[in-house]
């Protein structure tokens, strides 16, 4: 590396890398002590994959929820995380951030433009588990006008065509509802033509969408909130390497469009590049099957961060439970050509679908988190077979509740018929042979399934036995609320593959998001947050947000600890 001596082409206190939630939180929380903060993004426009998020964020006992009555002990989620991390469990790791994640929603909602709501009724993924939460331990940034934003909106990341309906995006919950219902109720008929309208509107007179929703509107308000503070927000900029002094990393060289330059870091370098989901070479040595693997990360989280700081003497973390945080996804050709990535969370758990196997059978509850269902077809697949699955559903689930990137009615589905990303059969055996699915097994799984479904309790797997399951399923369906049975034809079926949303084997850092050199020590002035950071969680997926709520949870830690402000 260069000496210290070399000269600075400029200088500040802190040098973020990276523009998705940890490195804003980061940048925001630093910014708000007075340090005059950099960030450069290797992209053309700022919010990484959190951008492309649901927006939820589990922050135990935060504030909003003691606002609306729900409070608990620490003890409760750090029991709760004990027992599903199991030897993955990392006391310090996990203490700080249920110590700092209340005070880090906290700061964000008096001190910033962000703004959340509860999810009052959101359970943790494992009810069975001591300390599992009902309900109130996460939140998810409040809707925004992207207007706010002025000129900045053009370097907002655009929604996924993939997870929006013509670029407007929707938020689970009671927006979700009232999409899915629109035909069966006048009130949700009514709410979806104003939304729709008003969408229409904005896409005519700015190009783009402006009721910001999920991941837009957390990364919206965090933009917002940097520029508010000063920060300087740099795209097109690359973080190339890290410039090491006496007294650790005393800054970074980066390549932006007028070429390298060596910017000065006086507090340190916060590494948030968002992991290494398209590091090809990483992902091969540490991801199963990563030839047929699709992720949903952006293309530039490409192991940037990782590189940089173990070039630094950072040391990435090899003994997770998994190396990524897993999602089924179908592969999506749409008309023009172009090809996408569909994650299969909500549909799943709804009424009336099963997920099966190339031999016909069933392999796992559907109804639990995302994770599980990759896991659990991971374990279910030998290694030398291609890792996939088929979700079945029959014509009165499909028009109902939609499978995959096929919407309910009254959107068509004849193009994803024609495109061959939906599969069809007038029987089940009609169906399992467009799918090279095993046909007396698909028809003896259907029938097993559809007994319990009129009984109300799944015999093979337990679906709709916990307040998670519950929460996917739909009420007006009963005695189960997770199951019904596949019976009006013509039925229907896409092809599953593994995903992910991002990495989990990031760097190991302490409590204070500081990287760790090999021997344990932080090494001064560098910090992890986000995916570049080793997950909390031990590569496991408690709830769901456990990306986001460590991000910027880590994020703010960092910009805090830069700054040197007490907690």
């Amino acid at each position: 590396m260069p000496s210290e001596t070399a000269p600075w082409d400029e200088g500040c206190d802190l040098l973020v890398a990276g523009s998705g939630a940890a490195g804003l939180a980061a940048a925001v929380t630093a910014a708000h002590h007075g340090l005059k903060v950099i960030v450069v993004e290797k992209d053309s426009v700022l919010g990484g994959t959190s951008a492309w998020s649901g927006g939820w964020i589990w922050a135990p006992r935060n504030p909003v929820a003691r606002r609306h009555g729900i409070s608990e002990e620490r003890a409760e989620p750090r029991r709760y995380l004990e027992a599903v991390l199991g030897n993955n469990f990392n006391a310090e790791l996990v203490d700080a951030f249920l110590d700092a994640a209340p005070e880090m929603v906290g700061f964000f909602e008096t001190e910033t433009a962000l703004r959340f709501d509860p999810g009052l009724h959101i359970p943790d993924t494992y009810g069975h588990q001591p300390g599992a939460g009902t309900g109130g331990r996460s939140v998810i940034a409040q809707p925004y006008d992207g207007r706010a934003l002025g000129p900045e909106i053009a370097r907002l990341r655009r929604p996924l065509p993939e997870t929006s309906f013509m670029g407007l995006t929707i938020q689970a919950g009671p927006d979700l509802k009232a999409f899915l219902s629109a035909t069966r109720s006048a009130r949700s008929a009514a709410y979806v033509a104003r939304r729709l309208g008003r969408h229409l509107w904005d896409l005519a007179r700015h190009g783009r969408a402006m009721q910001l929703r999920n991941g837009s509107a957390l990364i919206a308000r965090l933009i917002r909130s940097a520029l508010d503070l000063g920060v300087e927000l740099r795209t097109e900029t690359a973080i190339a390497r890290l410039e090491t002094g006496a007294t650790g990393i005393t800054g970074a060289t980066v390549n932006g469009p007028d070429g390298p330059r060596r910017i000065a870091a006086r507090r340190g370098v916060v590494l948030a590049c968002g992991g290494f989901p398209n590091d090809a070479v990483r992902r091969a040595a540490t991801f199963p099957h990563p030839e047929t693997h699709a992720t949903l990360a952006v293309p530039t989280a490409s192991g940037d961060g990782l590189r940089i700081g173990e070039d630094a003497g950072g040391q990435a973390a090899e003994t997770l439970a998994s190396p990524g945080a897993w999602c089924p996804v179908s592969e999506v050709t749409w008309p023009d050509g172009t090809r996408g990535v569909f994650p299969h969370i909500i549909d799943r758990g709804k009424p009336g679908v099963i997920g099966v196997l190339a031999s016909g059978r069933r392999f796992c509850n559907e109804g639990l988190g995302y994770h599980d269902y990759v896991r659990s077809m991971l374990d279910a697949i030998p290694e030398d077979a291609t890792p996939e699955s088929w979700l079945v559903c029959d014509h009165r689930f499909l028009r109902r509740y939609g499978l995959g990137i096929v919407r309910p009615a009254p959107v068509p589905i004849g193009p994803w018929l024609k495109s061959g990303y939906l599969k069809t059969g007038r029987s089940l055996a009609d169906l399992a042979k467009a799918c090279g699915i095993d046909p007396p097994r698909l028809q003896e799984t259907v029938a097993t399934y559809n007994a319990d479904a009129r009984r109300g309790e799944d015999s093979a797997f337990g679906r709709g036995t916990s307040p998670y399951m519950r929460l996917q399923g739909d009420p007006s369906v009963g005695p189960n609320p997770c199951m019904a049975p596949l019976e009006t034809a013509p039925f229907y079926a896409v092809r599953v593959i593994p995903g992910s949303f991002g990495t989990f084997l990031g760097l190991q850092t302490d409590g204070q998001a500081r990287v760790l050199g090999p021997d344990a020590a932080p090494i001064p002035g560098l910090y992890a947050a986000g995916t570049d950071m080793a997950s909390v969680m031990g590569g496991h997926y408690p709830a769901g947000g456990i990306n986001l709520g460590p991000a910027l949870t880590f994020g703010f830690i960092a910009g805090r600890d830069a700054a040197g402000a007490a907690p």
